[in-house]
């Protein structure tokens, strides 16, 4: 019997899950598998990128979950620095193009996954490509910029935007010990907040030293008479810069699938059903950051770059290849970062998405502790939720705080998953000592403070 043929493009999180899946349910004899990465390291963390700039992680290697040499020895042939640049659907093949020789070849296969990941926004403006401008997608974005630091003189930084990304890479500049300014074009950084605590993250950098300046569009990048970066322009001011640091956001990479005539969604990603199938294609997959998923909360498809629904996406394709089974069904939102010790969290709707669905809501903020208020060490944080008006179903909660707030996002994760209501929130039986929480957790006082707001609001 010969063996089926899988293909798989991208060597990250997706791509190499669903190859290692597939490869525990069948072996060489029954499937074939060859991927193709064009960098040259395969399943890191690409999230851990500003932790190894700015030092917390010592080592690059410390990212890399699995190495090239050992998806090979369980029967996987990877080909690194290997760019696919063409898929052929109707012919079941794909074209590579060996970035070492310059030797192109062609590659059949019978099933295909595409895990082609997103790259970074990189607006077309003067001076975007000089040297001393980088982005931070990949381990090697990573290493050009830690080589381009040791040869920069100057000790000013700048980082053109201010999402999760821009406020991470700025934390790892000033630890690096430069002068840090962010750029950012919204209203408040951590555009994944409402305004109200997206003003709480500008306070907290503001304190550490780090410049942030909203409303800043950014129109060019004036360079020197070596080439190099020297100063970053907005419509407003010129800002001083030795290097910069993009951190505008990513959008999928899906140049190949929209080459190919595969289903795009609106925000570029590619359309998959719930076994991560290609949309209208019996043998063709997709997972990563090059698709989108279905929002529970919202109820329509979203562009989210997480190594977590990464992995996910490829256990499900894996199992699906290898005979079992499994479904990816959605996502509710939920992300957590940090700028020093300052923790920020989100999940669900912000009050603009749940508009933009035509969702009448109240909100509630809460101010709390992240433990009894008398045991030492316990440190303040804010809460907000969101609360469809009426049913009083959850649809958001952002919480912003020191040690112990982040990760008390996901108790909110778990209750928009099961679609429950404020009011059952309040009900929940979650763990208490004076170590870790106050005798009514901080979700849980915002919960009734939410309630509390519903019940007003259908009064009025």
């Amino acid at each position: 019997m010969t063996a089926e043929r899988l293909v798989v493009i991208g060597g990250d999180a997706a791509g190499m899950s669903a190859a290692s899946q597939a490869r525990r349910l069948k072996g060489p004899d029954e499937l074939s598998i060859t991927a193709f990465e064009r960098g040259h390291f395969t399943s890191y963390s690409a999230c851990g990128i500003p932790y190894w700039v700015g030092g917390d992680v010592a080592d690059r290697d410390e990212l890399i979950a699995r190495t090239p040499e050992e998806h090979r020895a369980r029967d996987i042939d990877l080909r690194t620095r290997t760019e696919v640049t063409e898929i052929d659907v109707a012919g079941q093949r794909v074209r590579a193009l060996d970035r070492e020789s310059g030797e192109t070849y062609w590659t059949g296969f019978d099933k295909l996954v595409i895990a082609t990941g997103a790259r970074p926004v990189r607006p077309e403006l003067p001076g975007m490509d000089a040297p001393g401008v980088h982005g931070v997608q990949t381990l090697d974005d990573g290493q050009a910029l830690l080589d381009s630091l040791d040869r920069t003189e100057g000790r000013r930084a700048v980082v053109v935007g201010a999402g999760y990304i821009g406020v991470e890479m700025a934390e790892a500049m000033l630890k690096r010990g430069f002068e840090v300014t962010v750029l950012n074009r919204g209203e408040q950084p951590m555009a994944t907040l409402d305004p109200d605590m997206g003003r709480m993250v500008h306070d907290a950098m503001d304190g550490l030293g780090i410049t942030t300046v909203n409303g800043a569009a950014v129109t060019a990048i004036r360079t020197g008479p070596d080439g190099r970066v020297t100063e970053v322009v907005t419509d407003d001011a010129g800002y001083p810069a030795d290097i910069v640091v993009l951190g505008i956001g990513v959008e999928p990479e899906t140049t190949l699938a929209r080459e190919a005539g595969l289903p795009l969604g609106p925000h570029g990603g590619l359309l998959t059903d719930l076994a991560m199938r290609v949309a209208g294609h019996r043998n063709i997959w997709a997972g990563g950051d090059c698709v989108e998923v279905l929002d529970l909360v919202a109820g329509h498809t979203r562009h989210i770059a997480l190594g977590t629904h990464a992995n996910k996406h490829g256990q499900v394709i894996g199992s699906n290849i290898g005979g079992g089974y499994g479904t990816f069904p959605g996502v509710v939102g939920t992300a957590v970062s940090k700028v020093c010790d300052l923790e920020i969290a989100r999940t669900g709707l912000r009050e603009k998405d749940a508009r933009a669905v035509g969702l009448r809501y109240v909100t509630a903020t809460i101010e709390s502790t992240s433990r009894a208020g008398y045991y030492p060490d316990a440190r303040p944080m804010t809460v907000k939720m969101i609360a469809e008006y009426r049913t009083g179903r959850l649809l958001g909660v952002q919480i912003v705080g020191r040690e112990g707030a982040g990760k008390r996002v996901d108790v909110a994760a778990v209750a928009l998953t099961a679609r429950m209501t404020v009011e059952q929130l309040t009900a929940l039986d979650l763990g208490y000592a004076p170590p870790f929480s106050p005798v009514w957790d901080p979700v849980l006082v915002a919960a009734r403070k939410t309630v509390a707001a519903l019940r007003k609001a259908g009064a009025d």
